[in-house]
């Protein structure tokens, strides 16, 4: 495959030999017509001057007469004159020297013959030398009855028409040359750096994310080079995560199934008549098991909305409902462990979204587990739910242990468990985050060290017209 390097040099380097192929012809087209054109001319215009001044006396005159008239009163100056006959026959020459009766049947003279002043460049027949001719006809009762024929080397013009054209044709070669060697420095300039990223690239493919592209110039290609190496820092924390979670959840799974399978053991060995002991057992088998439900449970939905095929089912919902009802699902935890659990709901009429009743419960009893989880004993969970503007804000509050400020801008990852040594998957909030932002929310959280953690949820407000929400209001109110 052809390279950049190879495809910019081909394109400069065709792009300016066209332009200087275009410039130059154009020079050397303007510069012959210039010389050749003012020869011409200017030949023309002695050659009229000379007709203004004699015609008139040499129109009514025998052939013998204008032949001598003609080298007595015409020949001075460089160019040479002829004098033909009626039918194109050399009579006389500016030299003196009789004609030989040649017939001369250059397109000036055809011109001439027909009455009309006429012009030609070109090679003289008999001497070789290429000239300028331009031949006037001498009329007598509109009839033709001599030609004067001035004719002008050219031999100089040829010359200084040659010398320019090889300036041109040298400085065109040197210009082409410059470019070309200027579009490789070009190329290499923007190709070396894209090779360079390439190699980068296919060595992070092989999976050596501790590769870094080097940053050259600010540019495009400087930018990307950041961007590379943005990535790559971005999956290696990513991965380190992912191997901390791998190596987490291992534990977290590990621990419930060693009790689980320890006290069926206990309980399959020992006395069955010991109720004491097969209670205890049980207890601690049902609170393994759910513990063991709710990381599956995660990792199910971690699955979902990581492939984006988490299905939810919106539905006009009074938020107030499902966030009373985890409330209530709270209150014996928080009398359990005596945390003080307080909530501060709107009252004036319901919050209305289009929403899942089930997942945004879902994201209520997270926040709420973390809130317990991370406050100690003595503390507080405040949940607050009113309108704010077009949106419904929930805001939960707690007294807890709060989020080292270094972990605040992760928590909401994938697979982020911080420093923390509690319990959990790590995926909690990263599912709410989701399950919110599906919803058309926002989820941000603020937190203080050793002051507390507050968890700020939004979502739309459903714009829907008087009857609609009275029915809400209704079908709320009978369940």
């Amino acid at each position: 495959m052809t390279s950049l390097r190879t495809r910019m040099v081909w394109s400069f380097g065709m792009l300016i030999v066209l332009v200087v192929v275009m410039l130059g012809s154009l020079f050397v087209t303007l510069v012959w017509n210039y010389y050749y054109g003012s020869a011409v001319s200017s030949l023309m215009q002695r050659a009229q001057t000379e007709a203004a001044l004699h015609n008139r006396n040499l129109s009514a005159q025998p052939m013998r007469t204008i032949a001598r008239y003609m080298l007595q009163n015409m020949t001075a100056g460089t160019a040479h004159l002829q004098l033909l006959d009626h039918a194109g026959n050399l009579i006389v020459d500016s030299n003196g020297m009789p004609g030989d009766g040649r017939v001369l049947a250059t397109p000036d003279v055809a011109s001439a013959l027909n009455g009309q002043q006429g012009s030609w460049r070109g090679k003289d027949p008999v001497t070789g030398e290429r000239i300028a001719a331009v031949t006037l006809p001498v009329k007598r009762d509109q009839r033709v009855v001599a030609l004067f024929r001035y004719t002008a080397s050219l031999q100089g013009i040829d010359a200084i028409v040659r010398n320019m054209i090889f300036v041109a044709l040298l400085g065109a070669i040197i210009v082409v040359l410059l470019f070309f060697g200027m579009s490789v420095l070009m190329a290499n300039r923007i190709a070396r750096p894209i090779r360079n990223l390439t190699k980068v690239a296919e060595q992070m493919a092989e999976g050596n994310w501790t590769r870094r592209a080097e940053i050259g110039e600010q540019d495009e290609i400087g930018r990307l080079a950041d961007t590379l190496n943005t990535m790559a820092a971005e999956i290696t924390r990513r991965e380190k995560l992912k191997n901390d979670f791998i190596s987490s959840i291992s534990h977290e799974l590990r621990t419930p199934l060693t009790s689980i399978k320890g006290w069926s053991e206990t309980l399959a060995s020992g006395d069955p008549t010991d109720v004491e002991e097969v209670r205890m057992g049980l207890a601690v088998i049902d609170r393994e098991t759910d513990r063991l439900a709710g990381l599956v449970e995660d990792l199910l939905d971690f699955s979902k909305l990581y492939a984006k095929n988490i299905v939810l089912h919106p539905e006009p919902l009074d938020f107030l409902a499902p966030i009373k009802e985890t409330v209530r699902q709270f209150e014996a935890r928080a009398h359990r462990e005596g945390i003080r659990l307080a909530a501060g709901l709107a009252d004036n009429g319901p919050l209305l979204v289009e929403a899942d009743a089930n997942r945004l419960k879902q994201v209520l009893i997270n926040v709420l587990d973390n809130a317990f989880k991370f406050t100690p004993k003595g503390g507080q969970v405040m949940l607050t739910a009113e309108r704010i503007g077009d949106d419904v804000q929930v805001r939960i509050a707690d007294s807890g242990i709060g989020i080292d400020p270094a972990d605040l801008p992760h928590v909401t990852d994938k697979f982020y468990k911080g420093n923390s040594q509690r319990a959990g998957s790590g995926l909690g909030l990263a599912i709410c985050k989701e399950i919110v932002e599906l919803h058309g929310g926002t989820l941000e959280l603020a937190s203080i060290v050793e002051e507390g953690t507050t968890v700020t949820v939004r979502l739309p407000l459903m714009k829907l017209p008087q009857e609609a929400i009275v029915s809400i209001e209704e079908g709320t109110a009978e369940s």
